[in-house]
């Protein structure tokens, strides 16, 4: 049984959404988030950034940090550039993209459904990063991010939904990453009660994106149970069917103490090696292209390498088993940081510049996983290895805050 809630949201002023409103700061690079800072006073990167401008900073991740966040997210609402709803709603979100059409409903879930395994992860999570965003949540009292959840709606939220979009939405805003967003409130209290009727039944949804993000909100809930508003948090519920599901490709800084030769002869006792004469994707879960030295090579698993099991032959673990832990050492239990993660929709010739640039590393291109192979293993109860895939679509922050 399922449960959702409508909130009051924090969120723009109409004439404001489009300055406001920033992809998450951990996706600019470092001159791009200064620029987007400097240019831009309205933008929600000056919440999450305070200090920005200032030559003695506070710790990362300190407490006296998000103290300054919580300062700065007051003054945005007192100087009306985010104004609180009146009454509860539960919003309709769109976004528009080359890579497909997004809608659903933006309401909170429920931390009992998690622990419950209604909510199911498909990803571990490290218990520092936990602790971390529980802090944070802890002292700001809010969450602007939803956390993306995958579900199959049912044919009634579906057309609640497609009723709301025929309208003009609140916001109408298209940002310069070439998307269009929109939103539309459903304060229709017939509306509201219908879509929390139709949850109920609802046993599996699945999480997409924001692991952290609802282990940390668990962790809060514990120690702060006496709110309804803090058993739930902030979500965008999208049927799983519409979700696009990149690949999460792999850098790994330095191969040492192998060397290339090395490395490629210790390849071929787990996968059938091809020398390419250019890049080729992999075109099957069983592939991987690997670039090194300014050469790409076309791996093949052996068949007889992989387990008996459905979690062995997935493309994410064959990378994890087979390169990253039987030849490289790395468990991947934790952060490691000679892996970095390049997502799947951007260029390839991102990561090739990279390898290009330090001697001895690697990049390993994955093939994409689906959304069956997602669900399969929640379902299961098991757990991809981290940073498996890069789904969109990536929701705005500070489009709907939900305040603790």
């Amino acid at each position: 049984m399922a449960n959702i809630i409508p909130f009051k949201s924090v969120r723009p002023s109409r004439n404001k959404v489009h300055l406001l409103c920033s992809r998450p700061f951990y996706t600019y690079k470092k001159s791009h988030l200064k620029a987007k800072l400097e240019s831009n006073p309205y933008s929600f990167l000056h919440v999450i950034n305070p200090e920005y401008d200032k030559v003695n900073k506070t710790d990362p991740n300190s407490l006296s940090r998000f103290k300054l966040v919580k300062k700065k997210y007051e003054d945005f609402k007192k100087n009306k550039f985010l104004i609180k709803d009146q009454k509860p709603n539960i919003y309709v979100y769109r976004q528009t993209t080359k890579h497909g059409i997004f809608k659903g409903i933006i309401a909170g879930a429920s931390v009992h459904d998690y622990q419950k395994k209604i909510i199911k992860k498909h990803e571990n999570t490290i218990h520092k990063r936990e602790s971390i965003f529980k802090n944070y949540l802890k002292v700001t009292e809010f969450h602007a991010e939803p956390v993306l959840l995958a579900y199959k709606p049912t044919s009634k939220i579906q057309e609640i939904i497609n009723n709301y979009i025929l309208e003009r939405p609140e916001y109408e805003f298209t940002t310069t990453d070439k998307k269009v967003h929109e939103l539309w409130l459903i304060d229709n209290e017939i509306d509201i009660n219908k879509i929390i009727e139709e949850f109920k039944p609802i046993k599996n949804i699945y999480i997409a994106d924001g692991h952290h993000r609802i282990a940390s909100s668990l962790l809060y809930q514990k120690e702060n149970q006496e709110s309804i508003l803090k058993n739930h948090f902030l979500s965008f519920f999208i049927d799983q069917s519409d979700l696009k599901i990149f690949e999460y490709n792999r850098i790994i800084k330095n191969i040492s103490p192998l060397n290339e030769n090395d490395f490629l002869n210790k390849l071929k006792d787990n996968f059938q090696v091809s020398v390419l004469t250019e890049h080729q994707a992999p075109k099957s879960k069983e592939e991987l292209s690997v670039y090194i030295n300014k050469r790409w090579y076309l791996l093949k698993v052996k068949s007889e390498k992989i387990m008996d099991n459905y979690k062995s032959h997935l493309n994410s673990q064959i990378v994890s088993d087979f390169i990253l832990k039987d030849i490289l050492n790395i468990d991947h239990k934790d952060l490691n940081n000679n892996i970095e993660y390049i997502k799947g929709n951007q260029p390839l010739s991102f990561l090739v510049n990279k390898i290009n640039q330090h001697k001895n590393s690697l990049g390993i291109q994955l093939y994409p996983h689906i959304i069956e192979e997602i669900t399969s293993i929640a379902d299961k109860g098991e757990n991809m290895p981290a940073k498996s895939t890069w789904i969109e679509p990536k929701l705005r922050s500070g489009l709907t805050i939900y305040e603790y």
